[in-house]
């Protein structure tokens, strides 16, 4: 915590400026860096304007608290038994919200994948063939729970529907970490809209092998495909105050921590005026 600074100047003879500068009872500075990230559809898997996203990153040290809000994604799951059946995913998920696992990807080579990815030329984006576009999985942005690469697929606990929005203070490891903060991150959102995605999507299973609990087949591609992506890149903040001031503060609940969010920032301009002290000798007759 840093102390309030009092500075203090001896007045001369010829008069000098003097400035004083205090922070606000009950308050203090730490170092925060805001990181912000434009969510746009991945190409072939969404198509352009259909589907978007903002995020909005605050680092201070290893913890990282995220606001973010998506929209135009699939909403629901099927409910049709036939459809469920060809997309590997279970009864049991018919008509809930359909699940949108999101992660921070790092250091990869090229950043979010353009229609170049598609290595197999069968109009959908995998995967595995993004990946060496926006890298492996630094940390998953899950609701609860476990933000490793080990909960990367864990649909029980990604935020769902066709728009949400996710608020949540987590601790990085260190590779996710020095990766933000090098300008090698990407925010990936998955999951296609059954609306209007790819038929590849539709009836390919997916790269990785998932399968939904209580399923006796892969889900298709559709279902971990990338949906939207956007770098990381740092914002103008560089510090943000701790604690309240005398007036008063605030808070916001996320959908498991309370975290706080906002920026604020302040200019003082102070000026010392000129004093001049005279003083005489002598005697008066």
């Amino acid at each position: 915590m840093i102390k309030p600074l009092r500075w203090t100047v001896p007045i001369a003879a010829l008069g000098i400026a003097g400035l004083g500068l205090a922070l606000p009872t009950g308050a203090s500075a730490a170092t925060a860096t805001s990181y912000q990230a434009t969510l746009n559809p991945v190409a072939l898997n969404t198509p352009s304007g259909a589907a978007s996203g903002q995020l909005t990153l605050t680092l201070n040290g290893n913890q990282a608290t995220i606001s973010e809000h998506v929209t135009g994604l699939g909403a629901t799951i099927p409910t049709d038994t036939n459809t469920l059946n060809a997309l590997g995913i279970p009864t049991a998920f018919a008509g809930k919200p359909f699940p949108h696992v999101q992660h921070i990807h790092i250091n990869g080579n090229g950043g979010c994948p353009t229609a170049s990815a598609d290595g197999n030329g069968d109009g959908a984006i995998s995967v595995v063939e993004a990946q060496d576009n926006y890298g492996p999985i630094g940390t998953t942005l899950s609701t609860q729970g476990d933000t490793s690469p080990k909960a990367a697929a864990d649909v029980t606990i990604a935020p769902g529907g066709g728009s949400f929005t996710y608020q949540r203070t987590i601790t990085l490891d260190q590779a996710t970490l020095t990766a933000i903060q090098n300008n090698k991150a990407e925010i990936v959102v998955h999951g296609l809209n059954p609306a209007n995605a790819p038929k590849a999507s539709l009836s390919t299973t997916n790269s990785l092998g998932v399968t939904l609990p209580g399923a006796s087949k892969k889900v298709a591609m559709i279902a971990t495909a990338p949906a939207l992506c956007g770098a990381l890149t740092a914002s103008q903040m560089s510090s943000m105050p701790v604690g309240s001031s005398p007036t008063g503060g605030g808070s916001t609940a996320g959908i498991e921590d309370e975290a706080l969010f906002g920026v604020g920032a302040g200019l003082i301009l102070a000026a010392g005026g000129l004093f001049a002290l005279r003083r005489r000798y002598g005697h008066e007759g």
